[in-house]
């Protein structure tokens, strides 16, 4: 048996565990809070790491958490902070982030953009022991599975969801494969791709299109193939309708998108000619159009038909034109660049390094960028920063609330040679 240790907190870690550090080394505590004295135990190959047992003196910032599964669940990493401390902690690791790679900007105040919570997730299907079926997250700190039959932090159009996640689960867990179930909740039902299951026998394409019917599943894929299709999943942005792709990214709520949209937007004021890198099925291009010109680009080539056709079929927008194309290995250059205003850029949780080099190279007026990455970010501003542009400021946007992901927009203007 482990041997129990007694610990006081220091403060709360990027990544939302307490922290101790002794003799310059550092261990991370789930769950803690700073000042809390704590009961831990070791946990095996992990020498920086430790298990809580119990908190032995509270701190006064430490709250109930609202969820049953908080804790062994490994969604949420923070839900025993109250709001208040939670929030500046959030902030903190945006301004500590920038501050080490030695960016000086103006962090605005944290953006609460959770709405009414999460509307896509990713559920995960197990055999467990005893040959019993689990469907739910994967726990903290594990490959297990939590089973679950609900979740308070999802968006109320998520309801049947989960059960729908079993009901598919249980006739595909026969191939013996791991899956993995990815929901989303559009205007028209729920829109579900199914991953990790392999080819599939007639008989059970029958049994999954018989689920997609009795749950009123929208869509219903399989690594994107489709099994059935009730109603095109479709979801409103602005006031374009997207006919979503399968398995198609979204940010993760409605708050969140709306959020990062308008601070975009507020960056391209008077802006004629936009172009929109990573533009995924057009948060931004399809907003920003209502005023400017688009050039779109992103690597999906479904999400940029989808938004190519959404814009095609939405009257009232300035020409929106959106091609596919890869940005780390073909990024636009200056010359390619010299017709746009602004250029906004939204890259996976990587960055863009190679584009943000031509950027740099280029003689763009304004870039706007949105990261959902403080630290890939801080590399990416670093560049454009030791070339020719001026970063005036950043605002970070909390949508993954009682997590530590957090995204961000900043605008970065062109010196004048």
């Amino acid at each position: 048996m482990a041997e129990a240790e007694h610990l006081v907190i220091d403060h709360v870690g990027h990544r939302g565990d307490g922290v101790v550090t002794a003799g310059g080394i550092s261990v991370y505590v789930p769950y803690a809070l700073g000042a809390e004295t704590v009961e831990v135990e070791r946990v095996p190959g992990h020498p920086d790491r430790r298990r809580l047992i119990k908190v032995e003196r509270a701190s006064a910032e430490r709250i109930a958490p609202f969820c049953p599964h908080f804790g062994v669940c490994g969604g949420c990493a923070i839900q025993h902070w109250d709001a208040e401390h939670y929030r500046a902690w959030k902030r903190e690791i945006v301004v500590a982030t920038l501050a080490q790679a030695g960016i000086a900007c103006d962090v605005a105040p944290l953006i609460d953009a959770h709405g009414l919570g999460r509307r896509r997730i990713t559920l995960h299907a197990r055999m467990g022991t005893h040959e019993v079926l689990k469907v739910g997250f994967a726990a903290a700190g594990s490959h297990d599975i939590i089973p679950i039959d609900r979740c308070p932090i999802l968006d109320p159009h998520l309801d049947g969801a989960l059960e729908a996640a079993w009901a598919i689960a249980e006739p595909l867990i026969s191939v013996g494969k791991s899956l993995d179930i990815q929901i989303t909740a559009t205007s028209s039902g729920l829109d579900v791709d199914v991953r990790g299951s392999g080819a599939l026998a007639t008989a059970l394409i029958a049994r999954l299109s018989d689920v997609a019917e009795r749950h009123r599943l929208a869509r219903l894929t399989r690594h994107g193939e489709l099994v059935l299709m009730r109603t095109p999943p479709v979801v409103s942005i602005g006031a374009a309708q997207v006919a979503l792709p399968p398995g198609s990214f979204l940010q993760a709520t409605v708050a969140g998108e709306e959020a990062l949209a308008a601070l975009v937007a507020g960056h391209c004021k008077r802006a004629k000619h936009i172009a929109d890198l990573f533009c995924g099925v057009g948060p931004f291009a399809l907003r920003l159009a209502t005023k400017s010109r688009i050039a779109a680009f992103d690597s999906d080539a479904g999400a940029v038909a989808a938004l190519q056709k959404a814009a095609t079929s939405t009257s009232g927008l300035k020409p929106v034109k959106a091609e596919a194309r890869d940005l780390f290995r073909r990024p636009l250059m200056p010359q390619e660049l010299r017709d746009y205003d602004v250029v906004v850029f939204d890259p996976p949780r990587q960055g863009a390094q190679a584009q943000v080099t031509q950027l740099a190279a280029s003689k763009i007026p304004t870039v706007v960028a949105v990261s959902c990455n403080v630290t890939s970010f801080a590399r990416d501003a670093k560049i454009l920063i030791d070339g020719v542009y001026t970063i005036e400021g950043v605002t970070p946007v909390d949508q993954f609330r009682h997590t530590p992901h957090i995204e961000l927009v900043a605008r970065f203007v062109r010196k004048k040679s």
